[in-house]
C-alpha cells in the first residue's frame, strides 16, 4: 500500500495538523526535512558544486540552514543568503548550528555565481502577494545563472492555487515534503515547479488526516477483456452534436470512443454524411433520431452542438436521459444561459460530468477565465455545489469529482495538447471507458490522464509540443491504454 504522502492531498489545516500530530508523536521534522533535502542534493548535485542557499524567516528557512550544515559536510561549497533574521525558534537554533562550525551568512545577493540555488526562502505559508524588497529578490534569484532546487515550494507560489505571489522562484526540481502540495500541479504550478519529488520524512501513516484531494490514477484492470466477448460486451455511446458548420467535433469524439473501446458508436449530427471515411464503424444518425436512443446507452451531448434554438430544444430533452450523461461544449454554453436547463439538470436521477474548460467554466459561474485560473480549485469546487455534480475543470493541473468526496488531480500534460479538437476526443474516451463499465469518476479520470499521456508522449517523440493532430493523439492513447492492460495482466475469474 502507497503511503498517503505519495497519493494524498492535504488542505493547510490537513498539513498543520499532520504537523502537530507529528510534535505530539515526537518526531523532529526539522532535522528529518534537512536529511532529506541533504540526500535529494546528493542525488541530482555533482559532488563538490557550488551551492547558495536562500533560507528565509521560518521553518523552511530552518530546514535549509540544517541542511547547509549537511552539504558542507558532505563536500559541497555552500555559501548561505540570510535576508532577513530568523523569527520561529527551530530556524534561530538552525541558524546557531550553522554558525557553531564556524560559517557565516550573507545579508544580500552580492556577486553569487552557484552552480545551483537551494530555495528555502518561503513554504507554504505564504499567503499575500510578494513586496518591496522580497519581489526584488525572488526576481534576483529567478534570474541567477544556474539550477534551482526548491524546498517544499518554489518560493512565491500559492501552494494551493499554483499561481505566483507577485513572483516566485522557478525550479528545476521540487522536494515536497510530507505530502504533495495541488499548487505544484495546477494553475501555472508545473511551469513553475520542475520535476516534483515527494518525501514523507517517514512521517506514519495513522498520522496523516483525511486528504483533501488524491493523486492515485484508476487501475485499468476493470476493462481487461476475456477472450469469449463480441462488441455488445462493451457497451454502446450515443453522441450528439455536429450543428450545421460543425460536422467534425462529434466525429473526432466518435472516433475517440471507438478508438478507446466502445464496442458501438452512434454519432448524432444536424445533417449527417452518408458515413465518416477515416471511420466507417461509427454509425451516423439524424438530431430526430437522437429523441430515441436507449436508455442503455451512455450519451455524450454537446460537442459542435451550436447555439440555435433547435440545438437548445435538444438540448432540453435530451438533458433528462435515463442513463449516464457527460455535458461538454456548447451544451455547457446552454447550460450556462438558461436557468431552466439547470433546473432539469438538478432534477436528473442518473449520473452527469460537466466537462468545461476555464472559459466554459466561467460562463457556467457567471465570472472570467481569469479569475477561475486564478484558483481552479475553488472554481471547481463552486461548479460542483451550483450544479449539483461531477465536473472535469479541464486544462494544466485538471480537476475531476464531485463535492461529497476528495477530489482527484491530474498531475501529468503537455502543451501539445493546446489545440482545436481535443477537448472533443476527451469527451469520446470518458464516454467510452464509462460504455466499458467503469464507474463516472473513474471513466473521467482515466481517460484524461491517457490523454495527457499521449501529450507527454508525443512532446518527448517529437523534441517538442507543435504539431499534434487529432489522429496521432487517438493512436497514443490506444496505445498507452492497451500496455496498461498488458502490465496489469490477465483478468481475475
Amino acid at each position: 500500500m502507497n503511503h498517503p504522502a505519495l497519493s494524498d492531498l492535504l488542505d493547510l489545516r490537513g498539513l498543520r495538523q499532520l504537523e502537530l500530530a507529528a510534535e505530539h508523536a515526537g518526531l523532529a521534522l526539522m532535522p528529518r526535512a534537512a536529511a532529506a533535502i541533504a540526500d535529494c542534493c546528493r542525488q541530482h548535485i555533482p559532488p563538490g558544486s557550488t551551492l547558495l542557499v536562500a533560507a528565509g524567516p521560518g521553518n523552511n528557512g530552518g530546514d535549509a540552514l540544517l541542511a547547509a550544515s549537511l552539504l558542507q559536510q558532505a563536500g559541497y561549497v555552500v555559501d548561505v543568503l540570510l535576508p532577513q533574521a530568523p523569527t520561529s525558534p527551530a530556524t534561530q537554533a538552525a541558524l546557531a548550528a550553522w554558525q557553531a562550525r564556524g560559517s557565516s551568512v550573507r545579508p544580500t545577493l552580492s556577486d553569487a555565481r552557484p552552480d545551483w540555488l537551494l530555495d528555502g526562502l518561503f513554504g507554504v505559508g505564504l499567503s499575500r502577494p510578494l513586496q518591496g524588497a522580497w519581489l526584488r529578490l525572488i526576481r534576483q534569484l529567478d534570474d541567477l545563472p544556474c539550477r534551482r532546487l526548491a524546498i517544499d515550494v518554489p518560493s512565491g507560489l500559492d501552494a494551493y492555487t499554483g499561481q505566483p505571489q507577485g513572483a516566485a522562484v522557478r525550479a528545476d526540481l521540487t522536494l515536497t515534503l510530507l505530502g504533495a502540495k495541488p499548487g505544484l500541479f495546477t494553475g501555472q504550478g508545473r511551469d513553475y515547479s520542475g520535476k516534483v519529488l515527494i518525501d514523507s520524512l517517514d512521517c506514519p501513516p495513522g498520522l496523516y488526516p483525511p486528504p483533501a484531494g488524491r493523486l492515485t490514477v484508476p487501475s485499468v484492470r476493470p476493462l481487461l477483456r476475456r477472450h469469449a466477448s463480441h462488441k455488445g460486451s462493451y457497451g454502446t455511446v450515443s453522441i450528439v452534436g455536429s450543428a450545421n458548420g460543425m460536422g467534425g467535433a462529434a466525429i473526432l469524439a466518435g472516433r475517440a470512443a471507438l478508438a478507446l473501446g466502445a464496442g458501438k458508436v452512434f454519432v448524432h449530427a444536424q445533417s449527417p454524411l452518408p458515413l465518416d471515411p477515416q471511420a466507417p464503424e461509427l454509425m451516423l444518425r439524424s438530431w430526430q433520431d437522437s429523441l430515441h436512443i436507449p436508455a442503455s446507452h451512455v450519451l455524450l451531448l454537446g460537442p459542435g452542438l451550436g447555439l440555435s434554438d433547435d440545438a437548445h430544444a435538444l438540448m432540453a430533452k435530451l438533458i433528462l436521459h435515463d442513463n449516464t450523461l457527460i455535458l461538454d461544449a456548447d451544451a455547457l454554453n446552454l447550460l450556462a444561459a438558461d436557468q431552466l436547463l439547470q433546473e432539469k439538470l438538478r432534477q436528473r436521477r442518473y449520473p452527469t460530468l460537466l466537462t468545461p474548460h476555464p472559459t466554459e467554466a466561467a460562463r457556467l459561474l457567471d465570472s472570467d477565465t481569469d479569475t477561475i485560473q486564478q484558483d481552479r480549485l475553488a472554481a471547481w469546487q463552486q461548479l460542483c455545489l451550483r450544479y449539483a455534480g461531477n465536473v472535469l475543470l479541464k486544462g494544466s493541473g485538471t480537476l475531476i469529482g464531485n463535492a461529497s468526496q476528495p477530489y482527484r488531480l491530474l498531475t501529468r500534460g503537455s502543451p501539445a495538447l493546446a489545440v482545436a479538437g481535443q477537448g472533443d476526443l476527451l469527451g469520446g474516451a470518458i464516454a467510452a471507458l464509462l460504455a466499458q463499465g467503469l464507474s463516472l469518476l473513474d471513466a473521467a479520470h482515466l481517460a484524461a490522464e491517457l490523454h495527457a499521456s499521449a501529450g507527454e508522449h508525443y512532446e518527448q517523440a517529437q523534441g517538442g509540443p507543435i504539431g499534434l493532430s487529432a489522429s496521432t493523439t487517438l493512436q497514443l492513447m490506444t496505445q498507452e491504454l492497451n500496455l496498461r492492460l498488458k502490465q496489469a495482466g490477465a483478468p481475475a475469474f
